[in-house]
């Protein structure tokens, strides 16, 4: 059973930074692509950004892109989320996920069979 435990969530102001972490538990994992979503009060789950596991070939949601950035620590076997200029908007919990079914970046939340418990990011105003 792989288990992904996620941290650094915290409340920050707007224009300030977090980095959030990921951290797969359990058997041997090897997925094939990583991402990153989050979810808003009343709204539904939306794609954040997303990787190979190895790192490369990185996607973004236009709303985030050139402010987040994902990444991944192979020694450390860990994924990342930087989040730098944050705005309110950005208030939300966020969620790590990986897949071992895609070959292909995808946006889409079905498509990704592992997922951590959340960490809540609150940018004040």
């Amino acid at each position: 059973q792989v288990q992904l435990g996620e941290s650094g969530g915290g409340l920050v102001q707007a224009g300030g930074s977090l980095r959030l972490s990921c951290v797969p538990s359990g058997r041997f994992f090897s997925p094939s692509f990583m991402a990153w979503f989050r979810q808003a009060p009343g709204k539904e789950r939306e794609f954040v950004a997303s990787a190979r596991w190895s790192g490369a070939n990185t996607y973004y949601a236009d709303s985030v892109k050139g402010r987040f950035t994902i990444s991944r620590d192979n020694a450390k076997n860990t994924m990342y989320l930087e989040m730098n200029s944050l705005k309110p908007e950005d208030t939300a919990v966020y969620y790590c996920a990986c897949s071992t079914r895609i070959a292909i970046i995808t946006v889409r939340a079905s498509d990704y069979d592992y997922w951590g418990q959340g960490t809540q990011v609150t940018v004040s105003s």
